[in-house]
């Protein structure tokens, strides 16, 4: 029998970095998480202990801060570029980079109705995205979103679905949609308007989910990810999950009340979850994009 080596990387998660880009009174601010992956010839060190080529993730951490001071940030796929472009061309051991950026999200607080210049307010759970891959020759963006949360009170129903003897489901013309999206879609180029195409696919998300009369959640996950496609040409192909938080109507008959759908329990899990991707049929192969 002989033992090898199989795929490997490493590298360093989660560096928590704030830059605030100070304009005279006027800042802002970008609050992002940064990981780094970085595939390559790094048997030497799991077999033998041998580092030689192995960069610090240390190092890893001290390149993200100083990138983001010596030059400005731009978009998350700005600076996920740089970094995956720097760590995969400046070291030969290095096959393959890897850079995934969180972004949260923060609102200017008003103050007698005008935008304070450097006070600012959580702008909710919601995470923007970005993945950047990048070979010695090649890169890759994959873009998005998570933590989207969405609810219509109508709109939606569930029926026609297979039953057995485990089935206690009832169908419904008429129910409670709400979900929690996570939407990742990868660009096929490398010169995209970054902000206005989160903007727009974002946009898109929201309103899919909000004027498809929808008959299944898969069917509403479709219509989303066609509408993003539809919307941003240099958008290839969108992978999406979406939670079904499921609302159910409370019986309130034992204390003689009915309830016309306008009561009820949000269960929190289990929870369905749904996931499909949508994609252009001419769309460039993804590479090493996913």
């Amino acid at each position: 029998m002989t033992i090898v080596l199989g795929d490997n990387q490493y590298g360093k998660a989660e560096t928590h970095l704030v830059r605030v880009t100070r304009d005279g009174p006027t800042h802002d601010i970008k609050d992002v998480t940064v990981t780094i992956a970085l595939a390559g010839d790094f048997k030497a060190s799991h077999v033998d202990g041998d580092n030689s080529n192995v960069v610090p993730t240390d190092t890893q951490k001290n390149t993200v801060f100083a990138f983001a001071k010596e030059a400005p940030m731009g978009e998350i796929e700005e600076f996920a570029l740089r970094l995956a472009r720097h760590f995969a061309r400046d070291f030969a051991a290095v096959h393959r980079a890897r850079v995934s950026i969180e972004e949260f999200l923060w609102d200017r607080i008003d103050v007698g109705g005008r935008p304070h210049p450097h006070a600012f307010v959580r702008a909710g759970a919601e995470k923007r995205l970005t993945t950047s891959t990048c070979t010695k020759d090649a890169a890759w963006v994959v873009s998005g979103l998570s933590d989207l949360v969405l609810l219509k009170s109508t709109g939606s129903e569930f029926t026609g679905y297979p039953k057995d003897r485990y089935t206690t489901l009832e169908e419904t013309r008429d129910r409670v949609l709400a979900t929690a999206v996570v939407a990742r879609w990868r660009y096929g180029r490398l010169d995209a308007d970054w902000a206005a195409a989160f903007t727009m696919a974002r946009a898109a998300l929201i309103e899919a989910f909000a004027s498809k009369h929808s008959l299944a959640l898969q069917q509403t996950l479709y219509e989303m990810g066609s509408t993003v496609l539809e919307s941003r040409p240099d958008i290839a192909e969108i992978r999406l999950s979406l939670q079904n938080k499921h609302h159910f109507v409370v019986d309130l008959s034992p204390f003689g009340l009915e309830n016309h759908n306008e009561v009820f329990y949000a269960s929190d899990r289990p929870y369905g979850l749904i996931e499909g991707t949508v994609t252009r049929d001419d769309a460039p192969e993804p590479g090493q994009a996913w």
